[in-house]
């Protein structure tokens, strides 16, 4: 059936000039629009979306007139669908970071400062135009961070060498270990993870620690990852360990981290201090934790996510 809605098509000439040279013109051209109140700016972009043109520097529209009249199909009116993927939801597994924030005990908390203040930035730009510029002070320990294997070994690569397909959209394996330690057992064994085939995964933790982090309590008593584990992990091919606790090793034990050290050793990259693993499915999802390159530096905070289908 016809619509019933009225639709729109605007007439006009035009001059387009490219940005590497050369330009088209047209006359008489009509254009199926959106609404009858889009600008000659609007018809303008929907005239390049519609002819699929790159590159394009000027457009000189002439004699624009607006018709009522019946779309014919135009490109630029009716977009197909963006993303053909399932649809999917995001978990945030980061914490934020703030001033002031404790995210282990002993470690300097962040400092915050201004560079520029908006107030001052105006001396700088035109009226109405202002930023502002700051400066964060912290040890790369802050927050949710990954550790790359320069953070444990002295030729390992920094956080400029990490592969980025080795942080991003990673097959996740999470396994919910709430009811799996207690304050007298509270090393994740070998066996606890050993139903899973976790080659090529990112294996994260959910002890609920998380629920302690900023707190007095989050620094004692902490579930860790148990050496022979790690070492199980690193056998089973797993690309990156992450958890919700104060640390993937027990810090209470005295100066050894032998989850640390076999999992960086092999190059498997560790996430510290996540949380909101209990919002993700046991398998399903992926997960992503990449932090800048920075050269000459092993450990730096992340905004780690997960993507789950809905």
């Amino acid at each position: 059936m016809p619509s019933t809605v009225a639709q729109y098509r605007a007439h006009f000439d035009f001059d387009l000039r490219f940005a590497n040279g050369g330009g088209l013109s047209g006359t008489g051209f009509r254009l199926d629009l959106p609404t009858a109140a889009a600008t000659e700016d609007e018809i303008a972009r929907l005239l390049i979306a519609h002819l699929g043109l790159a590159l394009v520097d000027e457009v000189d529209l002439r004699g624009v007139r607006l018709v009522e009249e019946p779309h014919r199909g135009s490109r630029g009116v009716a977009p197909a669908p963006l993303d053909e993927r399932p649809a999917t939801r995001v978990v945030d597994l980061s914490h934020p970071i703030r001033a002031g924030l404790v995210t282990y005990p002993g470690l300097p908390a962040p400092t915050i400062t201004p560079h520029l203040t908006r107030e001052d930035s105006r001396a700088r730009y035109s009226p109405g135009t202002e930023f502002a510029m700051d400066v964060i002070h912290m040890v790369g320990n802050t927050g949710t961070y990954i550790d790359s294997p320069f953070h444990r070994y002295a030729d390992g690569s920094d956080l400029a060498g990490l592969e980025l397909s080795t942080l991003v959209g990673l097959r996740a394996e999470v396994f919910h270990l709430e009811d799996a330690w207690d304050a007298s057992r509270r090393g994740i064994r070998p066996e606890t993870l050993a139903d899973r085939d976790v080659r090529g995964a990112a294996v994260l933790l959910h002890t609920g620690w998380d629920r302690w982090f900023g707190r007095p309590e989050y620094g004692a008593g902490a579930p860790f990852l148990a050496g022979e584990a790690a070492r199980w992990l690193v056998d089973a091919g797993a690309v990156l360990v992450g958890i919700d606790s104060l640390n993937i090793d027990d810090t209470e034990s005295g100066g050894e981290r032998p989850a640390h050290s076999s999992l960086l050793g092999a190059g498997v990259h560790v996430v510290e201090h996540l949380t909101n693993l209990g919002e993700l499915p046991p398998r399903g999802a992926r997960f992503t934790a990449a932090p800048p390159a920075v050269e000459g530096f092993g450990t730096f905070p992340v905004r780690a996510f997960a993507e789950v289908p809905d």
